[in-house]
């Protein structure tokens, strides 16, 4: 089962029901995501078993720290085996165990170019008080401590709401949500200290949940992935950023905003034009490097990290 908006597809092995988990079978692909507009037209080899590595890597390191995951198992190479939750519907309250929580949970520690906060201080959509700094930050700004917000899931384009949105939305008593934020900033400490252990900036990421029907939160989803986190390495972006960087500065991005405002139906949407060709091989080497970078497996004789970046910077100079 395919998903417009995400670069993984589903199988559901066993349903879930009101009264326990499900199995589902996420398959991790070569596809990409920008703009809020789905998968884009071209294809990086090696991206997905590059991003299912980490994943499970990262489950593994989170549940060693004490952070109960929904990961089962790896079934190689780029699919993994998790407990599946019910979908509540977007127009009811959740039900009271064992469903995703519709709401995402993003954690900040820098602020590099590209950031949205950047956006919305300049547009007063998010005030200087929210991120605990006293002026207009530069590019690259570390905060003071980790700011954490929230979003809604499952919608076209998804948006920032307040805590006590959050809150309803996700369904939850006072000691779940501080509970959440609080694993929030437990997932945050483990995958920013594996990041500074390997020369990398962890300067964002979002996490997900599920409620279990023990009624415990569980982490879902693929934490500290490039599709996930925004990783650096000397000043670089290992993931998206790249291409995302590459369709605004020659002026192919898609105003996806702009024509869900004006109401132009998805089937007449500008279809997005294909990467130049030798984006592919090097944006592959950038995700392969990093996976083996981040796992310690060597699989593919990917170049090192810093000649994976060195690469990416001289295709965008």
């Amino acid at each position: 089962m395919p998903v417009l908006h995400s670069t993984k597809t589903l199988e559901i092995t066993d349903p879930p029901t009101a009264t326990r988990e499900g199995v589902g079978i996420f398959e991790y692909t070569d596809d990409f995501t920008v703009f809020h507009y789905g998968r884009m037209p071209d294809r990086i080899p090696g991206k997905g078993e590059a991003i299912c590595r980490m994943a499970v890597f990262n489950f593994t390191l989170l549940e060693e720290a004490g952070v109960r995951t929904h990961f089962r198992r790896f079934l190689a190479p780029n699919r993994i085996e998790f407990n599946l939750a019910r979908l509540p519907s977007p127009d009811t309250a959740p039900p009271t165990g064992n469903y995703l929580i519709p709401v995402q949970v993003l954690f900040r520690n820098e602020l590099p170019p590209g950031s949205s906060v950047h956006r919305r201080l300049a547009t007063g959509d998010l005030a200087l008080a929210e991120v605990g700094l006293p002026s207009i930050p530069a590019d690259g700004a570390r905060l003071p401590q980790p700011l954490v917000e929230y979003a809604t899931t499952r919608k076209e384009i998804n948006r920032f709401i307040s805590a006590p949105e959050a809150q309803r939305l996700a369904g939850l008593n006072d000691e779940q949500f501080r509970a959440m934020r609080a694993i929030t900033l437990k997932v945050n400490q483990v995958l920013t200290g594996h990041a500074q252990e390997l020369g990398l900036s962890h300067c964002d990421g979002k996490v997900e949940f599920l409620i279990s029907s023990d009624a415990q939160l569980v982490l879902a989803d693929s934490p500290g992935t490039p599709d996930e986190s925004r990783l650096m390495f000397n000043g670089v972006h290992c993931g998206k950023q790249v291409l995302r960087d590459w369709y605004v500065n020659n002026g192919h991005e898609i105003p996806v905003n702009q024509l869900i405002t004006e109401g132009v139906p998805r089937t007449r949407w500008p279809r997005p034009i294909s990467l130049p060709p030798d984006f592919l091989p090097v944006m592959s080497d950038l995700y392969q490097s990093l996976s083996e970078t981040w796992t310690g497996e060597r699989l593919w004789n990917a170049p090192t990290l810093q000649a994976a970046t060195q690469a990416v910077a001289d295709l965008i100079r």
